[in-house]
């Protein structure tokens, strides 16, 4: 696996050098499109919209553009003038909570693995954090951005994962009037969250509509028709009440079914 990036955790004057590789993957089948006419991949090309020419990535630089068709030109170089040795590394900023964290804040993870060198200092504060049940929040530099990172414990080492500033979250576009909810109705909702009440274990579940598309593919492939699923009726349950009921029933028998 490619290290995604390299980096130093620095909190007081501990330092201890990291690499950080991408924690997820995409797995989702995608598709290519085709010019439905003789079906070849279509393609995209860059082109300059001043001259009309195809260009190369070799011949294409970053501009900011300050005023309409004025740009200032910022390369690689001057990017990495302006950062000093404190942008290069993960500054600690101070321990957290993680429970006091909303999820909308947390972008995208990363596994860290101390270098040659940072192997006890990095086991030491995944070992403190781990017994203190903190997290730390740091900063560093990457590429072009400032990125809010969480450094977060676990048993078999630490994630790493960059968050959003504040400025970056949407407010909710609509807001509801919120109405009325009896003591009965909250009681009810409350047993059908019970009923339903299981340890979180990531093995159990599988992304179902990826492994219907493979078998649309394959049986595509195959030059077999496809076969619509039969639709399950609609529940005639109308009643608030009525249904959470219907609800708490259905998982209780569910879990009988199922067995210990």
């Amino acid at each position: 696996m490619a290290v995604a990036h390299k980096s130093v955790i620095s909190f007081g004057l501990v330092a201890i050098p990291i690499s950080l590789y991408t924690a997820t993957q995409d797995n989702d089948i995608r598709f290519n499109q085709l010019h439905k006419e003789d079906r070849e991949r279509i393609r995209y090309k860059k082109v300059c919209g001043h001259c009309g020419k195809e260009v190369k990535q070799e011949d294409i630089i970053k501009g900011y553009q300050y005023d309409k068709d004025h740009y200032v030109i910022v390369t690689d170089d001057d990017l990495e003038k302006i950062k000093t040795e404190k942008d290069k590394t993960i500054q600690i900023l101070h321990f957290a909570n993680l429970n006091q964290i909303s999820p909308i804040y947390f972008d995208r993870a990363y596994h860290a693995t101390p270098e040659v060198g940072g192997e006890k200092a990095f086991e030491l504060l995944r070992a403190a954090l781990l017994a203190e049940q903190k997290i730390a929040i740091g900063k560093t530099v990457m590429g072009s951005k400032e990125k809010l990172m969480a450094i977060i414990p676990r048993e078999d080492g630490i994630l790493i994962t960059t968050m959003h500033y504040e400025d970056d979250i949407k407010d909710i576009p609509k807001t509801y009037k919120k109405p009325e909810i009896d003591e009965a109705e909250l009681e009810m909702a409350r047993k059908l969250i019970n009923t339903m009440d299981t340890p979180f274990n990531p093995s159990e579940y599988k992304d179902e509509y990826q492994m219907k598309l493979k078998e649309l593919i394959e049986t595509k492939i195959a030059g077999k028709e496809i076969v619509a699923p039969k639709h399950e009726e609609p529940s005639n349950i109308i009643d608030l009440m009525d249904a959470l009921k219907a609800s708490i029933e259905k998982n209780k028998k569910s879990t009988v079914t199922k067995g210990p």
